[in-house]
């Protein structure tokens, strides 16, 4: 019989539905059990991709005998992080505060009634191994601490709580005292870390961080990095460039390993979670939507300033995918797929030569087979093989003795051969809730491509995901006059508060959207999610934001998180956000609460600028603010300046092109029509220079070199 889970949206939580386990999901009934029973809490988060969620789950809570024990002497809950970051966050930092070392997911913590912890780990096996206790044991062992050590356990809660208090930012500097130095500091941070045989910053396992590659392409292109690379991929020159901390080099050459390597799907396109090694080979095989809608962007930068062919096939790819396989019906897009499929780690993705060679043609396989490593030693377990490019095609061609373009030809059609055939296998499993703050993170990045490579149909596929949104998602209040966001839908059901990353990645996403394409309701809607933000999530005594909105449910602790992790800081993307919101419209309030914001956690930035990256790239441009440049015109001839505009990288200009009809506009963007004409205004803050009728003008005004 199912328990109380079968009732839940989120998949994760429905896949535990049958277990002999009495789950509780969190809520008051489970936490009014606690009390009125006395007994202790296990809390087990994870989600649905996590293949280490899946192992405990088969081993312990399929487990009629775990689960009596789990039954008998506890009240278990059971989360999904993705649904509740605001308790993953919370816990997480518990257990690291507890143990000394970070979490993971699963993650196992024991609560007292009272939602304190005082004990807990990540994945434990049924029995002993890999030196962890057996969960069995360890449940007894837990249950009878709980019963024999209250004052121990009340004193370790109190010591939790305070402990999260005092890891509050405090204490803000004066917006005097802003300085580039901290980015300065984050860059010799990155070059410190930067492998530079393989890409990327520090050792296995390595993760794509798309921010900090953001901050290294800015910073070449704000002129304050040293202009070395040229992006050449396996150029000397690059790799040179890069070993020597050059920013542009290390971003170019991290983005090009990436793209050659496994953590990269070859057939499918989209990347994986992470690469378990250092040479982005093999990869945890899950895929999520909050990685692969900032890659997007990121290599569409890349393309930008580079032209590397290898980065429009990426984008290509990429694209197509979120589109084919995480894209609703409705619009919104899918949450991830699994790392499993037929309870194997990898097993939809990996190969025989066996295999492929049954596929292909002979001259398929021979240009097939040492492109993709085929010809090497298995790099995966039991044998098999994990596609990745082992050798370019030049190298290839000269081998067989074809020309690279006939070459290039036989890889086409052994590509389209591998997918179909890897198309008929199970698949792994696909969470189809629908998020707002990752659908915020994959609109963002399909406009900023769809806008680089002037491609419709990427951007109707992010209005398609906004529209799912702004219907299902953003829900006028009964007892206000203002609209509130919901975090997540599954099966047209919407429900949970939403959080702060939720409302800060959505007015990022818009402000990237009227830029690809203006639409004066994404104007309102920014406005409607800058009021939300300001009332309900602001600290207006210390500034910065809570993760949390000030009529959430009340926990142990409300963090102001600044420290980006695998999405970036909610604070960092509310401060970056709203300065170009304020900027755009002229509402101080809006440029007030990021500049305090950025006050309150600049001694931190100053000090250990690492893993803030989100909130130096709001530093940046709260020390220079970004220009805003109005384009007003006929749209055909209009259209003709954009691709010029759209194909360069100007990260620190927002360009919002207006046909003659729009009206209602803020005091900064009103300027006139000129009929038969366009006339582009280049501004900062509110001084705008003399229009401008001629675009080889306006390219020069920006210094844009058009780079072919």
């Amino acid at each position: 019989m199912p328990n109380r889970l079968a009732r839940e949206t989120s998949p994760y939580l429905q896949q535990h539905a049958g277990n002999p386990v009495d789950w509780y999901a969190w809520g008051e009934e489970a936490l009014q059990a606690a009390r009125a029973q006395d007994k202790p809490i296990l809390l087990s988060i994870g989600y649905s991709a996590c293949h280490w969620c899946h192992v405990m789950a088969h081993e312990s809570f399929e487990d009629a005998e775990v689960a009596a024990l789990m039954n008998r002497d506890f009240i278990n809950i059971k989360v999904d992080r993705e649904e509740r970051p605001d308790l993953d966050q919370i816990y997480q930092l518990a257990h690291q505060m507890m143990s000394e070392r970070s979490g993971g997911w699963p993650l196992t913590m024991f609560l007292t009634p009272a939602q304190e912890p005082f004990f807990g780990g990540t994945y434990f096996p049924k029995a002993p191994r890999y030196g962890l206790p057996g969960f069995a044991e360890l449940l007894q062992r837990v249950a009878q601490f709980y019963r024999s050590e209250r004052a121990q356990i009340a004193r370790q809660g109190e010591a939790i709580v305070g402990g999260f208090e005092r890891m509050q930012p405090a204490n803000p500097a004066h917006h005097s005292e802003f300085s580039s130095a901290p980015v300065d500091l984050a860059l010799e941070n990155l070059a410190a870390t930067y492998d530079e045989r393989f890409g990327g910053f520090g050792a296995a396992p390595k993760f794509p961080r798309p921010t900090d590659l953001e901050l290294c392409l800015r910073h070449h292109a704000t002129g304050r990095a040293p202009r070395g690379a040229g992006g050449v991929q396996d150029g000397d020159g690059a790799v040179d460039a890069a070993r020597q901390g050059d920013p542009l080099a290390m971003a170019v050459f991290t983005l090009g390993r990436m793209a050659v390597g496994g953590i990269y799907d070859q057939l499918g396109g989209g990347f994986c979670r992470y690469s378990v090694d250092a040479y982005w080979l093999i990869p945890h095989f899950e895929k999520m939507l909050y990685d692969n809608g900032p890659l997007l962007a990121r290599y569409s930068d890349a393309w930008a300033l580079t032209r590397d062919p290898l980065f429009a096939e990426v984008v290509e790819e990429t694209a197509a995918w979120t589109m084919r396989e995480m894209q609703s019906p409705e619009g919104g897009y899918y949450s991830s797929l699994d790392a499993d499929s037929e309870h194997e780690e990898g097993k939809f993705y990996v190969w025989t030569p066996e295999q492929v060679r049954a596929l292909l043609s002979d001259e398929e396989y021979a240009v097939c087979a040492p492109f993709y490593g085929l010809d090497q030693a298995a790099n995966f377990e039991g044998g098999q093989w994990h596609l990745h490019v082992a050798h370019g095609l030049d190298e290839i061609a000269q081998s067989v003795g074809r020309p690279v373009s006939e070459c290039g030809a036989l890889l086409v059609s052994s590509r389209a051969k591998l997918f179909e055939a890897r198309e008929r296998r199970i698949r792994p499993g696909r969470d189809e809730k629908i998020l707002t703050s990752w659908n915020a993170l994959m609109i963002a990045g399909m406009a900023r491509a769809a806008r680089v490579f002037g491609r419709p149909e990427w951007l109707a596929s992010a209005r398609a995901a906004l529209d799912f949104i702004r219907a299902t998602l953003w829900q006028e209040e009964e007892s206000s006059a203002r609209a509130r966001l919901l975090a997540t839908c599954k099966d047209g059901r919407a429900h949970l508060n939403a959080y702060l990353d939720d409302y800060a990645f959505l007015l990022a996403a818009l402000i990237e959207l009227m830029q690809t394409e203006y639409d004066k309701r994404d104007l309102a809607f920014a406005e409607g999610l800058a009021g939300v933000l300001l009332e309900q999530f602001y600290d207006p005594a210390a500034g910065g934001f809570f993760f949390t909105s000030h009529d959430h449910e009340k926990l142990i602790h409300r963090p102001k998180p600044g420290y980006d992790g695998a999405t970036p800081s909610g604070n960092g993307a509310a401060a970056l956000a709203l300065q170009r919101l304020g900027h755009i419209t002229g509402e101080s309030r809006y440029l007030d609460a990021a500049e305090r914001t950025l006050q309150l956690f600049y001694p931190v930035l100053a000090q250990h600028p690492s893993g803030c990256t989100s909130l130096l790239l709001a530093l940046e441009e709260a020390i220079e603010p970004p220009r805003v440049v109005v384009l007003r015109g006929p749209p055909e001839q209009m259209r003709l300046w954009r691709r010029s505009l759209d194909r360069a990288y100007l990260p620190t200009t927002v360009i919002l092109a207006l046909a003659p009809g729009v009206a209602d506009l803020p005091p900064l963007l009103a300027k006139p029509a000129v009929s038969g004409a366009v006339n582009a205004w280049v501004c900062h803050g509110v001084t705008c220079l003399p229009a401008v009728d001629k675009l080889e003008l306006l390219l020069d005004l920006l210094n844009i070199a058009e780079i072919g």
